[in-house]
């Protein structure tokens, strides 16, 4: 199984995720990695917020409480 990364209309393959997580991160970049149908996108290795921004200055305002559909507890109710 090979899996590709994307990136500025190039792309790389690599044998197993691990690899292309890495070469993804090295890019600092927004990617692409293709893997069996599935595809996983954005810029690898944020791995911080301070102060609701990301490292890279990109504002963060994703909170679970504005997610996609109701939980469960306010649905039963």
């Amino acid at each position: 199984m090979m899996i590709e990364v994307i990136y500025n209309n190039k792309s790389q393959e690599f044998e197993d995720l691990n690899q292309a997580m890495s070469w993804a991160k090295v890019l600092g970049e927004f990617v692409t990695i293709k893997i069996n149908g599935m595809e996983l996108v954005g810029r690898f290795g944020v791995d911080s917020i301070k102060d609701g921004v990301c490292p890279d200055g990109v504002k963060y305002d994703w909170n679970k409480a504005n997610r996609i559909g109701r939980v469960k507890k306010e649905r039963v109710e």
